[in-house]
């Protein structure tokens, strides 16, 4: 993993810290606000984890043509 994709996913984990911290600090803890900050991370962590960290390092060249 390079040193931008490291910043980006920085970046990202530091906004969606502060996004459930928002909504965290904004009402009462409940079985909701579990449920959307466990599906927030759902949405968020799973994509990025398939992308950069479970395929390794991305072959950037167009498969099947020389």
């Amino acid at each position: 993993m390079d040193t931008a994709t490291r910043i980006r996913l920085g970046f990202i984990a530091i906004l969606w810290i502060v996004l459930c911290y928002i909504v965290v600090s904004s009402q009462p803890f409940s079985p909701r606000i579990a449920f959307v900050i466990l599906a927030s991370s759902i949405v968020v962590w799973v994509p990025l984890y398939k992308k950069y960290l479970k395929n390794g390092k991305r072959n950037d060249e167009p498969s099947g043509k020389n």
